[in-house]
């Protein structure tokens, strides 16, 4: 029996290609994936696709004489992965038009005979067998944007033998505050510039044609406001920018969690960011961590870890994502900012996300804990 009541093997049958997604999935999400330029430009980022090569390639006992399941498959890469690795046989699902070019690239090396390359959902694919291995690259900003995440745990449902391994098999979302973060300033820069074009505006449409466009004022702030302070940034951030280490807010095991964990937003994530010096809190960051451990029974050799933390090296693709404090919080030395988070699905589009949150500042004084600044805000990862 699957996690979540299913009957596990629901959809095994004789090999078969799938559905596409609907009309507004694919324009919101699926259609972009079917250009190459986007492929070559995960292709190209070297901890990303080093780090699937080294897990799979690493461990090559995983794999030998496996049947393995590659969710999302793009142009295959994991595939060819996993078969050179020993797979004795890959199914390969893709939703998008990018199938029929993988066709072509496994066929050019040689690999046809192991991977088969199913176009359609992987909701809706017939496969002829269950699978030892399901491998994805499912990982959006701040970990869960796009709700790929959905796909492969209906994949392991239906498909996963009990005791299988998923790669990867765990994923960390840390939260961590930033003390010096330009783009937020500029952002306020922004939006204050915003206030007075607003302003200039109106003047120009009562001078010009006798229309007072004033009652639409707060309106217009409040669409400024949310596109320029309450959505997320894409960054790349130094260490020395963070005026605290990062902290765990949300911890998945891939083999345990239930699709209603995921979609459940009734519960408070929560965590406590230690500020390590006296600075101006100009936001607070969002990156993740996936490993690659393999299953209880069936163990990688070697554990191989995906970060997207702040470095002073090459950064991922995925960034990180910042979120501004407006005004900044004034924070000192050993101060702790707690947070409590909901993330949410946007009503919009299931696949972006609202972030609900609390935070309190805490310092502690002649022995005692109080809490000197309070903020709740609505951020948007979209």
């Amino acid at each position: 029996m699957a996690l979540d009541g299913r009957i596990a093997g629901h959809g095994i049958g004789a090999l078969k290609d799938g559905k596409p997604p609907d009309e507004t999935d694919n324009a919101n999400y699926f259609c972009e994936y079917a250009f190459l330029y986007h492929q070559m430009d995960m292709l190209e980022d070297e901890h990303r696709t080093g780090a699937y090569f080294n897990a799979i390639t690493w461990n090559p006992e995983s794999f030998k004489d496996k049947v393995v399941l590659d969710v999302g498959a793009g142009t295959c890469i994991l595939s060819m992965f996993a078969a050179k690795a020993g797979a004795k046989e890959v199914f390969a699902v893709e939703a998008t038009d990018m199938a029929v070019r993988s066709r072509k690239l496994v066929q050019a090396q040689g690999l046809s005979h192991i991977i088969k390359v199913l176009q359609g959902t992987v909701e809706t694919v017939t496969l002829p067998s269950m699978v030892d291995v399901i491998i994805s690259e499912w990982m959006g900003y701040f970990l869960l944007r796009e709700s790929m995440l959905d796909s492969v745990l209906i994949a392991r449902d239906r498909f996963l033998k009990p005791g299988g391994a998923l790669f990867p098999s765990h994923a960390t979302l840390f939260l961590a505050p930033v003390g010096s973060a330009k783009a937020c300033r500029e952002k306020q820069q922004t939006f204050d510039g915003e206030r007075q074009h607003f302003d200039n505006f109106n003047c120009t449409m009562m001078q010009y044609y006798g229309t007072d466009f004033s009652c639409m004022q707060e309106e217009f702030l409040e669409e400024q406001r949310k596109y320029y302070l309450q959505t997320g940034m894409f960054v790349n951030l130094a260490p020395k920018q963070l005026a605290g280490s990062g902290s765990p807010v949300l911890e998945i095991d891939l083999s345990t969690i239930t699709l209603q964990d995921l979609k459940d937003s009734a519960k408070p994530l929560r965590c406590c960011m230690r500020i390590s010096r006296d600075s101006q809190l100009e936001g607070f960051t969002g990156y993740f961590n996936v490993t690659f451990r393999g299953s209880t029974q069936n163990p990688v050799k070697e554990v191989v870890e995906l970060t997207t933390a702040p470095t002073t090296k090459t950064a991922t693709h995925w960034g990180q994502q910042l979120f501004g404090f407006f005004p900044p919080l004034q924070a000192k030395n050993e101060d702790v900012l707690e947070c409590q988070l909901f993330i949410k699905r946007q009503k919009k589009n299931h696949r972006l996300l609202q972030l609900d949150s609390a935070f309190e500042l805490c310092r502690e004084s002649n022995g005692k804990r109080f809490v000197c600044q309070k903020r709740e805000d609505t951020w948007y990862v979209d």
